[in-house]
């Protein structure tokens, strides 16, 4: 039910443990009537936790939570039955609405009344009219501020600019697909319009169409918006400030761990990040200058104080009173400078993490000068310069891959899983050092046009090819290493040929936390496991790397840097992504698979 006056939601010092491990610690918002919050950081840094506290799902260790009566919360789990009809769960989102119009009815009876009597007299009295009379302005100002003539078509809009529109009432929950119980519960939240509102990766199974509806909905809404979102342009068209989660160093340094808010859009916090990136990484310079002058200083002094002290039995003409005076004075000055280097060193800026280096330069080095690739003909039944292949590192002509028992369970039966012609795409060819995007809807053949790429998938019909000498390496949407109990560096050792049993020094690249090398992957989350296989894949440094969805469960911040690095890998990349923050800066080339 519309609040009349949207409730502030707030939280104080909350506190979340799960065993040992604290997720969230001190953490504080405010969300204002008319204001969209964003929720970014790390995996693992506590978002979907927050909102679980905040909607009352769990309960804080520590910590308040003040919240309106008609808060929203978009479930990850769906929250009606499977015999629930569409309609149905309509109609419940109606039920607020519907019970201020029949308040308005009831007030609006009252007034009218009976007939009044042929004397002419009002029983009633001018008290009680005056109190039917304000009943029913109060019940007309709810009815006005909750658009209860409007709701109906309100609903329509929501079902509509979601894409169930197509779904008939009857239909029951039982029978809708993951994706389409997403957006119902989406659609119900915005017809209920409550006074605050919680989303979890809100744009999930959205296509462009229906997350830029939502957008649009969201930014109408009268109440406060809290979301978490993987989704950049989401973020940026939609929020008024973002709650970074991840700490900066600023705020490290001052010992608090709650977050910092940053006003304004998406843009706005990676410009406000980029300053502090680069205030942090100028403090630390001159900190390391001050401390080398001051070891060097420290260093010297003690070094000419102790070779005076050699000479001591000289004339004690040499230590008259003002020779104790310098004497006194230099070891004040080192005195001083031992103690401010002390603490400097106790309190140094860290260092700022190196931004992801995307391939080691030497083994890029080497590989050049070691193949030339489209130099030495080709494989895969390709001939060269025979089929206009001279000068490419990979290539794919006219590629069928029939649908089976690994098809996407949108497709039907008959239909191929790929067709290059078919979606007016009959050659793809790849230079080296080429940047090529592949877009295209769920189930147009995306993930399977770069498996055949890699070579793992051989086509139904069509050539696919790669010079001599040329390597290519995949980075699939599942990296299956769930159950493996092997750590990181036991893997990235075993790709540059180290032995594990030696704890050897590994390079992950940026990718993988120190913290996280010595860890099994069954213990790491899915986000981190890709890290680590592309951290292996980076270390290999293939002339041509195929990503499946690279941005998919890694935080923003990783994301904007892995897509900067993709634009200065010496080698080929494709990338295969619905991201549209991706879509929309990408510089390279663009194939779309309809």
């Amino acid at each position: 039910m519309p609040h009349a006056s949207p409730a502030l939601l707030t939280a104080t010092d909350l506190t979340r443990s799960y065993g040992d491990r604290t997720v969230l610690a001190g953490v504080s918002l405010a969300v204002d009537p008319g204001h969209r919050t964003g929720l970014v950081g790390e995996n693992g840094v506590g978002k979907s936790t927050l909102l679980r506290l905040l909607a009352g799902v769990e309960d804080p260790d520590s910590g308040v939570v003040t919240r309106p009566p008609d808060l929203g919360y978009l479930h990850q789990e769906f929250p009606y039955g499977p015999t629930t009809t569409v309609g149905q769960v309509v109609e419940d989102a109606l039920a607020g609405v519907r019970e201020i119009e029949r308040e308005l009815e009831s007030a609006a009876a009252a007034l009218a009344g009976p007939s009044a009597p042929a004397s002419g007299t009002d029983p009633a009295g001018p008290d009680a009219v005056d109190a039917l009379t304000a009943a029913y302005d109060l019940a007309l100002a709810r009815a006005e501020q909750s658009d209860v003539w409007g709701a109906d078509a309100r609903a329509a809009r929501a079902l509509a600019g979601l894409g169930l529109d197509v779904i008939h009432r009857d239909r029951l929950v039982s029978r809708l697909s993951g994706g389409q119980r997403t957006r119902l519960g989406l659609a119900a939240l915005l017809i209920r319009q409550p006074g605050a509102l919680l989303l979890d990766e809100p744009t999930n199974h959205l296509d462009d169409e229906a997350a830029e509806f939502l957008a649009s909905a969201l930014r109408a809404l009268p109440g406060a918006v809290l979301l978490a979102s993987h989704d950049r342009v989401f973020l940026d068209e939609v929020c008024t400030e973002i709650l970074d989660l991840d700490p900066s160093q600023e705020a490290s340094s001052a010992g608090r761990t709650g977050g910092t808010l940053y006003a304004g859009s998406y843009r706005d916090y990676l410009r406000a990040k980029r300053v502090e990136r680069a205030r942090w990484e100028q403090q630390f310079a001159a900190e390391q200058d001050e401390l080398k002058a001051l070891r060097r200083s420290v260093a010297t002094t003690a070094r000419n104080i102790s070779h005076d002290r050699e000479r001591g039995n000289q004339s004690k003409l040499l230590y008259d009173a003002k020779g104790e005076r310098v004497q006194s004075q230099v070891s004040r000055r080192v005195r001083n400078a031992q103690q401010r280097l002390d603490t400097l060193q106790a309190e140094q800026v860290r260092k700022p993490p190196e931004p992801l280096r995307f391939a080691p330069p030497h083994l890029v080095r080497e590989r050049a000068t070691s193949s030339s690739p489209g130099r030495s003909g080709g494989r895969r039944g390709s001939r060269g310069a025979a089929n206009g292949t001279d000068g490419l590192a990979l290539w794919a002509r006219d590629v069928v891959v029939q649908g089976g028992a690994t098809a996407p369970d949108d497709a039907s039966p008959g239909r191929p899983r790929l067709d290059l012609r078919a979606a007016g795409v009959p050659s793809i060819d790849l230079a080296p050092g080429a940047k090529l995007l592949v877009t295209g809807a769920n189930g147009s053949g995306k993930s399977t046009l770069l498996h055949v790429l890699a070579g793992d998938l051989l086509p139904s019909s069509g050539t696919v090819g790669r010079a001599r000498g040329v390597e290519v390496a995949l980075l699939e949407q599942d990296v299956r290493l769930h159950d493996d109990a092997r750590t990181p560096r036991d893997l990235l050792a075993l790709v540059t040929g180290q032995d594990p049993a030696d704890r050897p020094f590994v390079n992950a690249h940026g990718l993988v936390a120190p913290r996280d090398l010595d860890r099994p992957l069954g213990m790491l989350s899915v986000g981190q496991r890709r890290r680590v296989v592309l951290a292996m894949l980076v270390t290999q440094a293939p002339d041509v790397l195929l990503l499946d969805e690279p941005t998919n469960h890694v935080s923003l911040a990783l994301a904007e840097e892995l897509m900067a690095a993709v634009e200065t890998w010496p080698g080929a990349v494709v990338v295969a992504s619905h991201d549209r923050w991706l879509r929309r800066g990408w510089k390279g080339d663009v194939v779309h698979l309809g």
